[in-house]
């Protein structure tokens, strides 16, 4: 462990001149170089090394070679100098327009100023931009980097006139990259969200994206091979650390922090909690906790999104394809930031569906528990003694308890949060609280008579809930009239069937009736 963690560290010149694991990624900026396109654009959630990227492309094309000995691309290009114009929006002020049309105006002026060539300081930020790049190109062609290209816009939201009016302003200066074609070298623009072209790129209109590319799906984050390239001393010190045989910390290690995809094929780990966890030696919520999807959770209930619908959504290329402030598409929003990710694909190439799911249990953990805080008004100190009962009386079997503890949750959700007579809200919730458990949980399970509400797989049991109003006895009349226990009858473990009945007037449950099967008692 002769080489520091880069935990926070996204200059390249930094990493490599400070002795900072550097994961070799020069491969990728080497196909994009000799591809034969200049104009590059690359959706990836935060924290997951953008900034790095960006710092790496600029060291390259800066022609500091000596950085770069002993990494993949040293010896394949000719390190020629180029003037480069680097713009990382997280350090702009953009909270007005105004503030965003002067902020882009200085930058051009202090980048003048580094190269040593004048500009008109009296004219507008995008002409500034025009003449800054075609003095620059007296010297060599230019290269831009855009850094947090979105920002301006995504961390407005919440003000739509002012995202929508620093959208135009993006738009209008993002235009002047194609009209000076003849001056420039190379450009590559990064961000979270991914607008559609006639939003935010309509005058740039010749960039190759690459964000769902097979060929660029690992140029960030950690893959299997990396990280055993990179971390095997620290991987071989969190086993001994945790008294755990390295190749079973690696198995719950993927299943924390693996499991990032961009084509379905090819999954990487999430660099910035495996770089904490390294540094911990301790599973935990690093990247989660970085960042709250309040707007998200907001935005599922507005639209009354089905939660259990989070864990396999459908969407084709084009749902991904955009990021609309005045129609947000759910899907494309939980995707691109990171909360859900491409876990297969289907159907042909030239229409092909991709299927959704939480990338990891970290990522899956902790949006439910944003979800059940939503959806129960408790904070997770609350809910967390509730969900600990829950867990233990599902452990021992013991119903009662375990709809006491139910509904114990329910009785501490204010009466006004509640959805009058909707069973889905009820789902919902207890959806959410077994999925906290750990428990093997199945939503909304398809038989050949119909949908069941809810199956939970135990080591000794399987409960098949169905849930109603008022009336726990019609819940379950209903598992056996349609049968939904029959496809679980050659597990050969004890079936419970149990209907679930609510009470509006009391917002809570009613009560539940219970009829145990075996294998045996009923295999018709």
């Amino acid at each position: 462990m002769n080489k520091k963690l880069p935990v926070g560290v996204q200059t390249f010149g930094k990493m490599i001149r400070q002795g900072y694991i550097y994961v070799d990624k020069t491969r990728y900026i080497y196909d994009m170089l000799s591809s034969g396109s200049q104009y590059y654009f690359l959706s990836r959630p935060r924290r997951f090394g953008k900034s790095l990227l960006i710092s790496t492309l600029k060291e390259l094309f800066l022609g500091n070679r000596e950085l770069f000995e002993g990494l993949w691309i040293y010896d394949r290009v000719e390190w020629t100098t180029y003037p480069v114009i680097h713009i990382d929006f997280s350090n702009l002020n953009y909270e007005t327009p105004e503030r965003l049309k002067n902020s882009l105006s200085l930058l051009m002026d202090r980048c003048a100023e580094e190269y040593e060539v004048s500009i008109d300081r009296g004219s507008d930020y995008k002409l500034k931009f025009a003449e800054l790049i075609r003095r620059l190109s007296k010297i060599n062609p230019v290269v831009i980097l855009v850094d947090e290209y979105d920002k301006p816009i995504i961390d407005m939201v919440d003000q739509q006139d002012v995202a929508l009016q620093n959208r135009d302003i993006l738009r209008n200066f993002y235009s002047t990259i194609k009209g000076s074609d003849e001056y420039l070298q190379f450009a590559f623009l990064t961000g979270v969200s991914k607008f559609s072209r006639v939003s935010v790129f309509s005058g740039l209109n010749n960039l190759r994206d690459i964000t769902l590319s097979n060929n660029f799906s690992t140029l960030l984050g950690y893959s299997e091979e990396e990280l055993h390239h990179y971390f095997e001393d620290r991987i071989e010190a969190a086993a001994e650390h945790l008294n755990t045989p390295a190749d079973e910390l690696m198995t719950t290690i993927a299943g924390w922090y693996d499991g990032y995809s961009w084509d379905g094929e090819n999954f990487v780990y999430n660099p910035f909690s495996m770089l904490n966890f390294f540094q911990e030696f301790r599973f935990d919520n690093y990247w989660f906790s970085s960042g709250t999807p309040s707007m998200l959770v907001k935005l599922i209930a507005e639209k009354n999104i089905p939660i259990p619908t989070l864990e396999d959504m459908v969407a084709d290329s084009t749902v991904l394809d955009s990021f609309d402030i005045e129609n947000m598409e759910v899907a494309s929003l939980l995707f691109q930031t990171g909360y859900l990710t491409i876990k297969k694909t289907s159907g042909p190439p030239d229409d092909r569906l991709l299927h959704l799911s939480f990338p990891n249990r970290e990522v899956k953990e902790s949006f439910l528990h944003h979800l059940l805080k939503d959806f129960t008004h408790q904070q997770f100190s609350q809910s967390l003694r509730i969900l600990t009962e829950l867990k233990k009386s599902l452990q021992e079997d013991n119903l009662d308890a375990f709809f006491g503890a139910m509904a114990s949750l329910f009785a501490s959700i204010p009466y006004n949060i509640f959805i009058a007579r909707k069973e889905a809200y009820y789902h919902t919730v207890i959806y959410l609280a077994l999925s906290l458990l750990e428990a093997e949980i199945q939503s909304e399970v398809q038989t050949n008579n119909g949908r069941l509400d809810a199956v939970i797989h135990t080591d000794a049991s399987i409960y098949i809930m169905e849930f109603k109003i008022d009336s726990p006895q019609q819940a379950l009349a209903q598992i056996k009239e349609k049968r939904y226990h029959q496809k679980y009858l050659s597990t050969h473990k004890e079936i419970k069937l149990i209907g679930v009945g609510f009470d509006p007037n009391t917002r809570n449950i009613s009560g539940f009736e219970t009829e145990i099967l075996t294998p045996k008692s009923d295999n018709k």
